[in-house]
């Protein structure tokens, strides 16, 4: 009979923990689900303010047409055709300095939030003698036809462009939308007079951008020499792209990075001249010309970025948590367990031959037998309905509150409930109590699991391996077949042996 109860005990909590797996699983669909409305929601925003984005230029072209003249036909039937080439000349500036401070600006949808950012940037480009912007006939007897000269700055989000001035060669030309470029479309752009082309003196330009984006924004390196100086107050940059920054200081209050590169290091330049796409790690509508690095790893221009991101998303800690659920049921169980079995009474069985006290009852194995603690399934489900509404109320709460906040007031509330419960589950406040306090090590032990990133996977394993020890140490004495014996009506008892 004992036997039985305990496989169909056991076989019970099977089923609780399959259910409470299941309910785990709902939980981490509700997650995945708040986690796609916040990538709405930041679509949204990129939508109505700008997208991530990202800077080229200045750069100076001019479009050009190539035409000649090609005898065909014989005879009386001969006649001159016009043929043409179109091409276009790029001029890069020999020295490109950029100078910028971002901005935050909180957006929100709901409860959810973007961070926004406002650069206040100026460019200052140098171009030395415009030999490139001179036209070299590839047919002898062509006719060449060039426009003029433009000087454009293109970026992935023109709707991000709130303010901007121009200043070549210390004098103030007007700026108008768009590049006149076929590939880099969106931005701006100033008709230089034809007199730049060839001209020996160089030309040396300055430019005050007022930009806004979300998320990202990305820098190409067309200068033969490129730096860039930024400074933000948000104190959690992600650098990325081609180059990491050659200097870097992240504070508290905010960063400082430059870079400075060489036109010998990349072949951004060239890549610009020949109109390839601009690849950057936030692929989406705003973007110039995106082509995933995965797919072309070779074909696009060099860039580097900074991502404003937000470390502490309450959605994707609040996944993780929820990845250790079952290892939380797990462990509850194992001390519910384990507080029944140390509760119950000796269950080592006593020597052969040995007498019990006068009136003592004697187990299927000649022990004394056990008390009557025991924990019930339906007890168990409880136990484990309470440790899911922890992961529930987490992600619930982290959207209101910060997430540390949120984090502390769900975990108090679990362990107050499960201390509460314990105390009458297990028949005493001395029990009850320590489990109480064993839920709240748990909590403890999984919020620093959250924080920690390059050491998680070894504070877990030590921890487990601890929990592990502990139960091996506690039970090192436990008679596991006297668990489920049944008594043989044919066996003696040590009273009947003593006899």
């Amino acid at each position: 009979m004992l036997k039985n109860i305990w496989f169909g005990k056991l076989a019970a909590l099977a089923a609780i923990v399959l259910v409470l797996v299941i309910g785990l699983g709902m939980i981490e669909a509700v997650v995945r689900d708040r986690q796609h409305y916040r990538h709405l929601t930041e679509q949204s925003v990129a939508d109505s303010l700008a997208g991530a984005q990202t800077l080229i230029g200045p750069v100076i072209h001019s479009a050009c047409v190539e035409s000649w003249d090609v005898e065909t036909g014989k005879g009386d039937e001969r006649r001159m055709v016009e043929q043409r080439r179109e091409f276009r000349l790029t001029a890069m500036p020999e020295t490109l300095r950029l100078n910028t401070d971002a901005a935050m600006q909180e957006r929100a949808r709901g409860v959810h939030k973007v961070n926004a950012f406002s650069l206040q940037t100026r460019i200052l480009a140098q171009w030395g003698p415009l030999t490139a912007l001179q036209p070299q006939s590839s047919i002898q007897g062509s006719r060449m036809q060039c426009g003029a000269p433009i000087l454009m700055l293109a970026v992935a989000d023109a709707r991000g462009i709130r303010t901007a001035q121009l200043e070549v060669n210390a004098q103030e030309l007007a700026l108008k939308p768009g590049t006149f470029h076929p590939t880099y479309a969106r931005g701006l752009h100033a008709s230089l007079p034809e007199s730049v082309r060839g001209g020996a003196e160089g030309l040396q330009a300055t430019l005050n951008l007022e930009l806004v984006g979300t998320q990202q924004v990305s820098i190409v390196p067309l200068g033969g020499r490129t730096e860039v100086q930024m400074q933000s107050p948000w104190p959690h940059p992600s650098f990325s792209g081609r180059f990491l920054p050659t200097e870097r200081t992240v504070r508290a209050d905010g960063f400082e990075a430059q870079w400075r590169l060489s036109s010998l290091a990349t072949t951004a330049a060239q890549d610009i001249a020949e109109s390839k796409p601009v690849c950057t790690s936030t692929p989406g509508e705003d973007n110039l010309a995106y082509a995933g690095a995965a797919n072309q790893p070779h074909g696009c221009v060099d860039s580097f970025s900074v991502a404003f991101i937000d470390p502490v998303n309450p959605y994707s800690l609040s996944d993780r948590a929820t990845k250790y659920g079952v290892l939380f049921i797990a462990l509850t169980f194992v001390a519910v367990g384990l507080f029944e079995l140390m509760g119950n009474g000796p269950h080592a069985p006593p020597l052969r031959g040995s007498l019990p006290p006068e009136g003592a009852a004697f187990s299927s194995w000649g022990g004394p037998a056990m008390k009557t603690l025991r924990v019930h399934p339906v007890q168990y489900l409880l136990v484990g309905s309470a440790l899911c509404s922890f992961f529930l109320l987490l992600v619930s709460l982290s959207e209101h509150l910060p997430f540390g906040a949120a984090y502390g007031i769900a975990a108090m509330a679990c362990v107050l409930l499960l201390g509460y419960y314990a105390t009458h589950m297990l028949g005493s406040v001395r029990r009850g109590l320590p489990f109480g306090a064993g839920i709240g090590v748990l909590y403890g032990m999984l919020y620093v699991l959250l924080q920690l990133e390059q050491t998680a996977l070894a504070v877990g394993a030590v921890a487990l391996f601890a929990v592990l020890a502990t139960v091996m140490v506690l039970t090192r004495r436990v008679n596991w077949y006297g668990l489920t014996a049944t008594r043989s009506p044919d066996r003696p008892t040590a009273r009947t042996e003593a006899a």
